[in-house]
This record gives structure tokens, sequence and C-alpha cells, in this order.
């Protein structure tokens, strides 16, 4: 029994045929000459990743949805939080309120200040 071997040009086109034009690989295999199994152990080798695994191209699609919408989300939940604590007059700091109090009152003595608990005068 002799092999023919085959250049990885051919190999490609042969599975191009199949892949890209449309063709059934018992059809290609017929004109070329070769053997049906030979075909799909090259379609298998040669042919585009993105259209053998379109489960994990959805997957990946999906991840990437994923990800992007719970960087909206924590933008949305950071935003509130913020707002929260403004209208609360509640300090969300990991230190005193009190310590920044002088800076926190305006020159002219209103207080726009956010207020904590420890802060002199509230209880």
């Amino acid at each position: 029994m002799s092999s023919k071997r085959y250049t990885e040009e051919f190999k490609v086109e042969a599975v191009k045929q199949v892949t890209d034009r449309g063709h059934s690989v018992a059809d290609v295999a017929s004109r070329l000459g070769i053997s049906i199994h030979s075909l799909y152990a090259w379609r298998k080798h040669y042919a585009n990743p993105s259209s053998t695994h379109p489960a994990a191209i959805d997957q990946a699609s999906e991840l990437r949805r994923v990800k992007s919408e719970l960087r909206r989300v924590t933008e949305e939940r950071d935003i509130l939080k913020k707002a929260a604590v403004s209208s609360t007059g509640q300090c969300n700091s990991p230190y005193c309120c009190a310590d920044l109090e002088g800076e926190l009152n305006g020159a002219n003595g209103t207080s726009w200040a956010i207020r904590c608990p420890e802060s002199r005068g509230v209880a």
C-alpha cells in the first residue's frame, strides 16, 4: 500500500471547499480523489476554530456581556451609595468626620459638611 502525501496548501484548499463554499465532504473527496475520512480529519485540523465551536463563542460573548453589566451595576451602586450618604447626613468613611470639622464648616459659618454621630453636637 502506498499512501499519498498532500501539501498543506492542498489540504487547506480542500477544507475551504467544504467550510466556506458549502460543498459536501463526499462531493469534495470524490472530485479530489481523496478519502472521506482524510477530508474529515483535515477539516478537524485546519478548519476555522470559530466555525467549529459556536458554543465556546457564545460563552465568550455572554461572559463579555455579563462583565460589562457588572461594571455598570457596580458604578450605579457606588453612585447610589454616595447619594445616600449625602441625603442622610451620615459619614460613610473609615475616619471620623470630627477630624475634618474645621475644614468642613464654611468660612462664613455655613455648614454644608457631612455629619457623623461621633462629631460634636450630634447625639
